[in-house]
């Protein structure tokens, strides 16, 4: 996934499982060149925060792996998805068993014995199409389980969610939002309905502001409709910035959104992967400038430590 619209929805799926679950983006699948787009494990610790999610909390609600498709995905791309869940599942149980062989025990990917392997969840694989894929549903004899979700055979745990056919509420709105055409500006139109303080609002803007996808360039194909969709939001958005008497002019006003954004979208990917952040790192990224935050942004996903995104302080 390399464009803006894609990224933008990777991003956002991680960023919204991140109030009631453990997300991790790009996960590298060791047996394959493949990346899972985002892998999510419910904390039951946050069960609560989870059912006001809505549809995404339901979805989340055991181990999954989301892989969400700007364009509707046919047999060969959903098999690719398939095909990591699987060896996915594999590497589940080879972790479980070297965590549980003595310390010095060899583990390798031999066949364990039945009897001494530990149990491990069979991850659920939700797959997230603008529309509606027919030879997909037909050919795993998937059964509509509500609107705009329908599910495979128990066996094969697998979920399709259609953006297109989700009733238009608040429960699916955070999910619309991946979505294209029509779906995309009812869900703009939506989230600019909803009060300040939901929680919708404080994931989503600050990513719209962030990823802009294409703020600046014409559309130029049919791929990029979604850009065109996305800069009409913003550009409303700083309307009702100036309208409310809080936008000193347009160039200033743009950069610093674009500041904000990019810096709460740093500190919810640092917290999300390192935990509660000292005081001196917060009072970092509050101080950078829009450069230095889509560098250390670039920087999370591959770093171990904190100090291998942010460099050691000038």
């Amino acid at each position: 996934m390399h464009n803006g619209a894609d990224q933008f929805a990777k991003n956002i799926l991680r960023e919204a499982l991140s109030r009631a679950s453990s997300p991790e983006t790009e996960v590298e699948v060791l047996a394959a060149t493949q990346k899972i787009d985002v892998y999510s494990v419910p904390d039951p610790a946050r069960d609560a925060e989870r059912a006001g999610m809505g549809l995404l909390g339901e979805l989340s609600a055991e181990p999954s792996l989301f892989e969400p498709f700007h364009r509707t995905p046919g047999l060969r791309q959903v098999r690719s998805c398939l095909r990591k869940q699987l060896t996915w599942y594999h590497e589940l149980e080879r972790r479980a068993r070297a965590q549980a062989s003595p310390v010095g025990a060899s583990s390798n990917d031999a066949e364990p014995d039945a009897s001494t392997q530990p149990a491990v969840a069979f991850p659920t694989l939700v797959v997230i199409s603008s529309g509606r894929p027919e030879s997909v549903l037909a050919a795993y004899e998937c059964r509509k389980a509500k609107p705009g979700v329908s599910h495979a055979a128990p066996g094969l745990a697998l979920r399709i969610v259609v953006l297109s056919e989700l009733p238009r509420t608040q429960e699916t709105l955070l999910l619309r939002l991946l979505g294209s055409g029509r779906v995309l500006r009812e869900a703009l139109a939506d989230l600019a309905a909803i009060p300040e303080d939901a929680w919708e609002r404080s994931v989503a803007t600050p990513l719209l502001v962030h990823f802009q996808l294409g703020l600046d360039e014409q559309a130029t194909s049919e791929e990029d409709d979604v850009s065109a969709e996305i800069r009409a939001w913003f550009e409303d958005y700083q309307q009702k910035l100036r309208n409310e008497g809080r936008d000193e002019g347009l160039k200033e006003g743009r950069d610093e959104g674009l500041k904000e954004g990019g810096r709460n979208l740093l500190l919810r990917q640092l917290r999300a992967r390192f935990g509660e952040l000292p005081a001196a790192v917060v009072a970092r990224v509050d101080a950078a400038d829009v450069a230095e935050l889509e560098r250390w942004g670039e920087r999370v996903l591959g770093a171990r430590t904190l100090d291998e995104v942010l460099g050691a302080p000038s």
